[in-house]
């Protein structure tokens, strides 16, 4: 099959998203983002475990969490001694603030390799362990029960040599869980740096290097060994709930994942039209959604029991639109990312959804299931056609330059820029190509000319121009020509604008009696109208 029908078949049926972007993705990269991971103490998790913990390393006869308090209060003044010993600053957060505006401001001032950059304290709802008094025939007794309290979390923002900017927040009531959240594109670039291999930074992630495959096999490196690593480095130097014999009898903190985000960024070669063709994706695949297309998308059954919504919804957060599609309490989320990228991510809210345990050490099982829903999502997608990823409309138009050898651009409404897209419309299915003078006759009878008027010269020049600006290319070893794809999607975008919307707008009846006229030209311009609205729908 030749270019030419190839080409001209891509433009007539749907195709998917990724194999759309085979051709236009200069650097793409498959990392893991943000994570957020639960800190706490498996043998605290019961009521049965904080008993023993009291009696034990307490010395506590009759269990109850007010024995407790002193121990909390030690924390705290820990924590406030440290900032005050580290010349770090202690804020309150304000309710409704954004923590993350603070720590930008912080992280702008830093100067150091590593180090705290502040401490925020907010309060807000913990499950804690608290007693409550109950009563039976022998009188009353202490019970431990868990209960949702507002009580005060500590925030500890930090700069990791390895990670970049991260956080610790750490609840001032027993069992004292912690959270952690860091980001794996802030560690790539950190080991990037250190291996001294360029990069150009795209925000949360990487727009382009010289050694892809190198920044690739990097990223694959990040696991739940450094990452515990990272986060026991931190435990050590901080303020800790427990006590060194606390810890030694066995109380440390165990890792689980509460969230995990999975990133595909694949960066455009055309960005500046890149939003126009996401828009197109997002319109084309609202029911993207749909339990059918989640089964694809997931590679998991749904059936009626599956719990959770399957729904798809296009947010507009500004100006930039993205598309949301959810599973159960996983999301996968498309955007155009800083006008450069397509980014999807897929995040697991809930690793039970996948059969999967949320301890730390899972973190490959959900890896391949992070990537592989990315992917499966483009494979998902799909388009009716691939022109508005590319600017080639704007670019025949134009003169060109091509070695020195020029060539004027390819007019529309020019009657003979016209006759030749025509031509080519009628030599787009020739698996065998077609020669100089095959086009020269066509072309001089839809100009109107005797043959003999359109000399072999003109036909020359014409085919000159065609072939410089990528609409014909010469078959190796021959003297034929053949369509490329870009000239079949053009020619065929030339002959039928003209030939549907400029022709008959043209026709209409221009008498100053004729009422029928103004009508159409009002319907014409009403029709345009809504396809123009219904086509950027999601702008």
């Amino acid at each position: 099959m030749s270019a030419a029908l190839s080409g001209s078949s891509r433009t007539m049926i749907r195709k998917s998203v990724a194999e759309i972007l085979d051709d236009h993705v200069t650097f793409e990269l498959e990392a893991i983002d943000r994570m957020y991971l639960n800190a706490y103490v498996p043998s605290l998790q019961t009521g049965g475990g904080v008993v023993y913990f009291l009696k034990t390393q307490l010395g506590v006869r009759v269990p109850s969490t007010v024995m407790i308090a002193p121990m909390s209060k030690r924390f705290v003044d820990a924590m406030e001694r440290f900032a005050e010993t580290e010349g770090v600053d202690l804020v309150t957060f304000e309710k409704g603030q954004r923590k993350d505006d603070v720590a930008q401001e912080y992280l702008a001032e830093f100067t150091g390799d590593e180090g705290v950059l502040f401490i925020g304290k907010a309060q807000e709802k913990a499950s804690v362990f608290r007693t409550e008094k109950r009563r039976d025939a022998r009188g009353t007794y202490p019970w431990l029960i868990r209960s949702t309290v507002p009580v005060n979390h500590y925030y500890v923002y930090l700069v990791d040599r390895d990670f970049g900017p991260l956080f610790i927040k750490f609840c001032t009531y027993f069992p004292y869980a912690a959270k952690v959240c860091l980001n794996g594109h802030e560690w790539l670039k950190r080991q990037l740096t250190r291996r001294g291999i360029r990069y150009e930074p795209l925000d949360n992630g990487i727009r382009s290097t010289d050694d892809a495959a190198r920044v690739q096999e990097i990223a694959t490196q990040l696991d739940a060994a450094k990452i515990d690593a990272v986060v026991r480095k931190w435990f050590r130097r901080l303020p800790h709930p427990f006590t060194r014999a606390h810890r030694a009898a066995g109380y440390r903190y165990q890792l689980s994942i509460l969230q995990a985000e999975f990133a595909l960024t694949q960066v455009l070669d055309r960005p500046l039209t890149g939003r126009g063709f996401f828009e197109e994706v997002m319109r084309e695949n609202l029911d993207i959604g749909r339990p059918d297309q989640m089964q694809l998308i997931f590679d998991r059954r749904v059936t009626r029991r599956t719990p959770g919504s399957f729904r798809t919804r296009v947010l507009t957060e500004g100006v930039v639109p993205s598309l949301h599609v959810q599973y159960k309490k996983a999301k996968v989320k498309q955007y155009h990312k800083e006008g450069q990228a397509l980014r999807t991510e897929t995040t697991i809210n809930d690793t039970y959804d996948f059969e999967i345990g949320r301890a730390l050490r899972n973190l490959p099982a959900l890896r391949e299931i992070g990537f592989a829903a990315n992917r499966r999502l483009l494979r998902v997608e799909y388009l009716s056609h691939d022109c508005l990823i590319d600017d080639h409309l704007d670019a025949v138009t134009q003169p060109i330059v091509v070695d020195t050898q020029r060539a004027a651009g390819l007019r529309f409404g020019d009657r003979r820029v016209l006759a030749l897209m025509q031509s080519l419309c009628l030599f787009a299915l020739n698996p065998t190509g077609f020669r100089h003078r095959d086009v020269r006759s066509h072309i001089a009878q839809l100009l109107g000319r005797h043959p003999g008027e359109y000399g072999a010269g003109q036909t020359t020049y014409d085919l000159r121009r065609l072939r410089l600006h990528g609409l014909i290319e010469r078959v190796p070893r021959s003297h034929k020509y053949r369509i490329t794809s870009v000239g079949a999607r053009m020619a065929m975008l030339y002959v039928r604008v003209y030939a549907r919307g400029v022709r008959p707008a043209a026709s209409l009846p221009t008498s100053a009696g004729s009422r029928r006229g103004p009508q159409t030209l009002e319907r014409l311009d009403a029709a345009l109208a809504k396809f123009l609205q219904e086509a950027r729908l999601v702008a």
